[in-house]
């Protein structure tokens, strides 16, 4: 039977207990409800209270919204849902990395 020595647990216990690398993605939201001069202020607000929301960027001239974010605290479905609960449809226009 071969038992590993004391440091090499540790140092495995290590790297399970590690959280996962958080990594920021960005998507293009496709957000045609706005068409208020408010419209832009509110999508925007309600994406930056989202946990891992990092930046917004609202274009109301084309009807989206940019948004960067960590992926361990929120995914592109939490933000579609927070941006409908606005009062907002959107639709996924283009995800990168």
């Amino acid at each position: 039977m071969h038992v590993l020595p004391k440091a090499a647990l540790i140092v495995m216990a290590g790297f399970i207990a590690l959280p996962a690398i958080a990594e920021d993605k960005q998507v293009t939201l496709s957000v045609p409800g706005m068409t208020c001069a408010a419209c832009p202020t509110n999508v925007k607000r309600a994406l930056g209270r989202m946990e891992g929301v990092k930046t917004v960027e609202v274009r109301p001239d084309i009807l989206e919204a940019v948004v960067k974010y960590d992926n361990n605290k929120a995914s592109v479905e939490d933000l579609i849902d927070m941006v409908a609960l606005a009062g907002y449809p959107a639709t996924v226009k283009r995800a990168t990395r």
